[in-house]
C-alpha cells in the first residue's frame, strides 16, 4: 500500500512511484528508510547511483529520485513524469 503522505511512508516501497528496483537502487546508495530522503540532493543520488553501477541509467530514475525526495518533504504523490520538465531544464542532455 502507498503513503498518501509523508509520515505514512515506513517502508521505501510504501512511497508512491517507488517499486523494488528502485528499492535496490536506494539501497545501492545507503538508503534503507525513506526518512533518509529528507533533505536529499536526487540530482547527486542519480550521479552517485551511475557511478556506483558504472552505468548511465535512464532519465526516469533521476525523475523517480525527484518524485521520491520531494514526497518525503511533504509535496503531494504526483507521479514520477510530473518531473521530467524539471529534470530536462537541469539536464537537457540526459
Amino acid at each position: 500500500m502507498k503513503a498518501s503522505t509523508a509520515s505514512e511512508a515506513v517502508k521505501l516501497q510504501h512511497i508512491p512511484n517507488i517499486g523494488p528496483a528502485m528499492v535496490e537502487d536506494f539501497k545501492a546508495l545507503g538508503i534503507t528508510r525513506p526518512a533518509q530522503l529528507n533533505g536529499a540532493d536526487p540530482f547527486a543520488l542519480y550521479r552517485r547511483l551511475c557511478k556506483i553501477t558504472a552505468t548511465r541509467h535512464d532519465p526516469c530514475v533521476l525523475d523517480t529520485f525527484i518524485s521520491a525526495v520531494r514526497f518525503m518533504e511533504g509535496e503531494p504523490p504526483y507521479p514520477w513524469w510530473h518531473y521530467t520538465a524539471e529534470r530536462k531544464r537541469q539536464y537537457p542532455d540526459l
